[in-house]
């Protein structure tokens, strides 16, 4: 295996001064952490929002107002027409899958931050590395800066 500066076989150390790079996957950092509420939170809203959990209800609806017309018999039926018990149940599971949703919603956002502070530290130091690289190519900082800022006026992008 070639050597390039951050990878080596494992038995040769890299060429870059023993600096090896920080990468940092969100997903691991965040699933490291997950308590088995959220795994269970994440299971029912990935049910939730999948075309089998339509047709469950679809299956399940029809059922239920075919057996509550009496399709079955009229000793089957046991909540009538304006189906008061199907309301119910409903609407108590339309309150657990929002909050459901809510807790993965969160954990998504959390993640979400993550992945920003991860780019952020991405970003400051690719900067870092091309101002010094910069320097040490005799470019001047100023004078790129300077292009920078006409280029996202241009654009229309305020400079920060």
């Amino acid at each position: 295996m070639t050597n390039t500066p951050d990878i080596t076989d494992g038995n040769t150390p890299p060429r870059n001064g023993g600096h090896r790079p920080k990468v940092v996957n969100e997903r691991a950092l965040l699933d490291f952490g997950r308590t088995g509420q959220e795994r269970l939170a994440d299971s029912v809203t990935g049910f939730a929002g999948s075309m089998s959990f339509v047709y469950v209800h679809v299956a399940w609806f029809a059922f239920w107002i075919l057996l509550n017309q009496g399709a079955f018999g009229t000793q089957m039926i046991f909540d009538p027409f304006p189906y008061g018990l199907l309301t119910m149940v409903v609407s108590l599971e339309a309150i657990f899958l929002s909050t459901f949703v809510m807790i993965s919603q969160n954990r998504d956002t959390r993640r979400q931050n993550v992945r920003a502070d991860l780019d952020y530290e991405t970003t400051v130091r690719s900067e870092v590395w091309s101002a010094h690289i910069g320097r040490q190519l005799g470019i001047d900082p100023a004078a790129i800066e300077v292009d920078v800022r006409a280029i996202l006026r241009r654009d229309g992008t305020p400079p920060s």
